[in-house]
């Protein structure tokens, strides 16, 4: 393949032009995922009541599905720059698909639950019945799904940086490569440490161990700005917003 006549996307070559079958499969897994995150069985509305009641669940459904989507554009994304098809790359997708599949139940879950304790009941059609000494093993189920699906995508960037001279990255290309395996290291850590609060703490202080994901907003951030000065400093090319 001549990589020279493939068209560039901030700086990256864009090698996974055209869709591979894991890409496919992962895609339709993730929106299997976002069906089972909105749609259940047992609660199809029978009334106009029940269908305005379940309306409420809409911000929940919406915060959710938005962490869903977060993965899903990272492995699109990722596909996209570096189109490998290989054994490695099938079977990092399925372990990420796999995890979705089950990840997707304590999110919904994590998310109806959320939205009824900041809106005091509000935007909830029901309230999560859960105990207060449940609560912290709920996160901990949550995190370590969490915890996986970071893992994974950390282990696809390693694996294209293994692939580095059959693919020809470039120097920009190869930092960036390792900073998306630092930036996912970094949020799987937010899940490390919700894992490790919700063990020490167990049922008491319930709901502590959630207050680590509150550190991305702030970490993140600060992690994109020092990068974005790096790369410029390096390469002379700024980062362009996804």
């Amino acid at each position: 393949m001549n990589f020279d006549e493939l068209p560039v996307k901030d700086g990256f070559r864009q090698r996974g032009c055209e869709m591979t079958r894991i890409e496919t499969f992962t895609d339709a897994a993730f929106a299997f995922a976002l069906t089972m995150l909105v749609i259940s069985v047992d609660q199809v509305p029978g009334s106009y009541k029940e269908m305005m009641a379940l309306l409420r669940d809409i911000p929940a459904f919406i915060f959710a599905g938005a962490i869903m989507l977060n993965f899903w554009y990272a492995h699109h994304t990722w596909s996209r720059r570096y189109g490998l098809d290989d054994v490695p790359t099938a079977l990092i997708s399925f372990a990420l698909v796999l995890t979705t599949l089950v990840y997707v139940f304590p999110l919904r879950f994590m998310a109806i639950t959320f939205a009824w304790v900041a809106s005091g009941g509000y935007l909830a059609s029901t309230p999560p019945e859960i105990l207060s000494g449940e609560v912290n093993t709920l996160i901990l189920t949550y995190s370590v799904g969490f915890v996986i699906m970071n893992l994974c995508l950390v282990l696809l960037s390693l694996h294209a940086i293994r692939c580095r001279t059959t693919l020809q990255l470039s120097d920009l290309e190869q930092f960036d490569t390792h900073c998306d395996a630092l930036a996912w290291t970094i949020v799987g850590c937010s899940g490390l440490l919700a894992i490790g609060l919700a063990v020490v703490l167990g049922p008491k202080w319930p709901g502590i161990p959630a207050f680590s994901f509150m550190l991305l907003p702030i970490v993140m951030p600060i992690f994109g700005v020092v990068t974005s000065r790096k790369r410029r400093a390096r390469f002379g090319v700024e980062k362009q917003a996804r």
